[in-house]
């Protein structure tokens, strides 16, 4: 019966972590029309700062942030930052329910991937699933029906660097924990954002006409209280869902909860709706599902194999 609890326990904070951690997706489009992304992701980076020295100092102590695979740890914060970049540029351009449906292909990248970067044995199976999700990408995209948005493939490259990002935590996880590449993460979000924005700015490049674009490269302006509150909220909110998904993965295992992640999927359309009104093509449902159909199917070839599952939600970033 405790073990019981502890299953019910575990799926329900996993839930409650993905809602919250979808939270960051409107907010972010919110803001995207009138401010930079560099300086969202600043403003995030210091809001979750000191939240994320108290959650480290709690699971392994400060010192655990001076560790020997330095160098590992921040080129991966830095693959981070260009993958959450990637994200949010998409995010500005494309209906939230696209966005995200097209970032859960990450999963079907990770299993790919494992082969040359881990050594890991790719099966016929799993090369399957990944044609589905990627079946699920073409019918979503509708290439050669005149309304393909590059932007598709900002999310989709995102979905990609999330993957390696990801198998490089599972090669340096048996010593680091996941809040100390978390704090790496937070740190390379904010000097990467000083950096790309300081390039900008010296190259006088200030205007674009795609909406992603406009995003990287507006200059940075001083944000009214509504709008830094919601920047500033990513930040809380990213903290929040980490807390909660780690406390998920403690309590339950790995290969029974990991498919409630896919509940992300959910959110997207909802806050799309509510907040922008947009209404998800029957395309996008379609496509959508078959990438979540060829996700878990990934999942279930990964229980059986034992291994442990990465999904596209799981980051703490």
């Amino acid at each position: 019966m405790q073990m019981q609890n502890r299953m019910v326990g575990g799926i329900l904070s996993l839930c409650l972590g993905v809602l919250v951690f979808s939270l960051q997706d409107p907010l972010v489009k919110a803001v995207s029309s009138g401010y930079p992304v560099t300086e969202v992701m600043a403003i995030r980076s210091i809001v979750a700062l000191p939240i994320l020295i108290v959650l480290v100092h709690a699971d392994v102590g400060l010192r655990a942030i001076l560790s020997k695979r330095f160098g590992m740890l921040t080129v991966r914060a830095f693959i981070q930052f260009t993958s959450y970049t990637m994200y949010y540029l998409a995010i500005a351009a494309l209906p939230l329910a696209d966005a995200v449906a097209l970032y859960f292909m990450a999963p079907l990248f990770i299993m790919v991937l494992a082969g040359p970067y881990l050594g890991e044995r790719v099966s016929w199976q799993t090369l399957a699933t990944v044609l589905i999700g990627l079946f699920g990408v073409l019918v979503m995209l509708r290439p050669g029906a005149g309304l393909f948005d590059w932007a598709a493939l900002l999310s989709l490259g995102s979905a990609a660097l999330y993957g390696f990002s990801q198998l490089m935590a599972r090669k340096i996880g048996d010593t680091e924990s996941s809040t100390v590449m978390a704090f790496y993460q937070n740190g390379a979000y904010l000097v990467g954002a000083a950096v790309v924005a300081g390039a900008f700015h010296l190259a006088g490049i200030t205007h674009a006409v795609h909406p992603s674009l406009e995003f990287l490269v507006r200059p940075w302006l001083w944000p009214t209280l509504p709008d830094f509150l919601k920047m500033a909220a990513c930040g809380f909110v990213a903290s929040a869902g980490m807390i909660l998904l780690s406390q998920a993965y403690r309590m339950a295992p790995a290969n029974r909860v990991a498919t409630f992640e896919y509940t992300g999927i959910l959110w997207s359309p909802l806050w799309g709706f509510l907040f922008f009104a947009e209404v998800p093509r029957s395309t996008t449902v379609i496509g959508a599902a078959l990438i979540i159909g060829a996700g878990l199917l990934a999942l279930n070839t990964e229980r059986r194999k034992n291994v442990p599952p990465v999904l596209a939600a799981a980051d703490p970033a």
